[in-house]
């Protein structure tokens, strides 16, 4: 059963969050609906996904964002149940490599994997996600896609050449997807999210892994990271999420195919 709509910057609005089910996506998902959107989480993680969803009142779906043939049957079952969306976050994504993440040491296999979810799924879920919420542009902008990608994407890191690399072209796809809805008269904007030191797991990780390559330890790695940040602390995943909100809702509705930089200043060094 659809949940009863109430008063906020979303009210109403049927808003898909992929990789909703911990870090940054459940951050999303938890201040989309604290704004009044049914909010519909995608993820591999069930067990969290499903919890998040009854503490919501949302809806939980499983989704693979590299497949398309999963992408295909969840459209059709949003369509179904839904009626289709509104908005879509395109935050699933990863950073880690089981081989190095520099040039020199990073394994394609690696390389491709990190390019499967990062940029697959934000194609797949922009692919599938423009039919959910296509309009008519004169009846007034109505759809919003998020795309979460990185201050990676705009400051070069030896140490994570694959994420780069991928979120590099997640900004690139905004721009293309977001001329392309206009060029249609769809009624739909897409821009993208880009944040900065935020501890999530996934930073977690890539700030263990550097203390360990230049034996600083985590604790001292950690720190080194946060000081590259001029307003002199990491993030909250909250910072985050009220961009995502921001996007989503009707006060940004004659942004599109721009990048929403939320990092306390880094790329101000850079």
């Amino acid at each position: 059963m659809v949940k009863q709509a109430r008063a906020g910057r979303v009210a109403g609005k049927r808003i898909l969050v992929t990789g909703g089910a911990g870090g940054l996506g459940a951050a999303c998902a938890r201040r989309l609906s604290d704004e009044g959107a049914l909010v519909i989480i995608a993820d591999l993680l069930d067990d969290a996904g499903e919890h998040l969803a009854r503490e919501l009142g949302g809806h939980y779906r499983r989704l693979d964002v590299s497949s398309e043939e999963e992408w295909s049957a969840l459209s059709l079952g949003l369509k179904r149940d839904f009626g289709g969306l509104d908005g879509l976050v395109n935050n699933a994504g990863i950073a880690s490599s089981k081989a190095g993440e520099d040039v020199e040491s990073i394994a394609l296999e690696d390389l491709h994997r990190i390019f499967a979810v990062n940029v697959d799924g934000t194609v797949l879920g922009c692919k599938y996600g423009i039919p959910l919420m296509v309009g008519d542009a004169s009846e007034g902008v109505r759809g919003s896609i998020v795309n979460l990608s990185s201050i990676a994407a705009l400051i070069p890191a030896s140490f994570l050449l694959a994420y780069g690399a991928s979120k590099a072209t997640v900004a690139h796809i905004t721009r293309s997807v977001a001329m392309h809805c206009a060029e249609r008269d769809y009624g739909i904007r897409c821009n993208s999210l880009h944040p900065g030191i935020v501890r999530t797991d996934m930073m977690n990780g890539i700030i263990d892994r550097v203390g360990r390559e230049k034996s600083l330890g985590a604790d001292k790695a950690g720190a080194a990271f946060e000081a590259q940040v001029p307003l002199g602390c990491a993030q909250e995943p909250v910072d985050i999420a009220n961009g995502a909100l921001f996007l989503l809702s009707d006060e940004s509705r004659f942004i599109t195919g721009t990048q929403l930089i939320v990092d306390g200043g880094m790329t101000l060094c850079n």
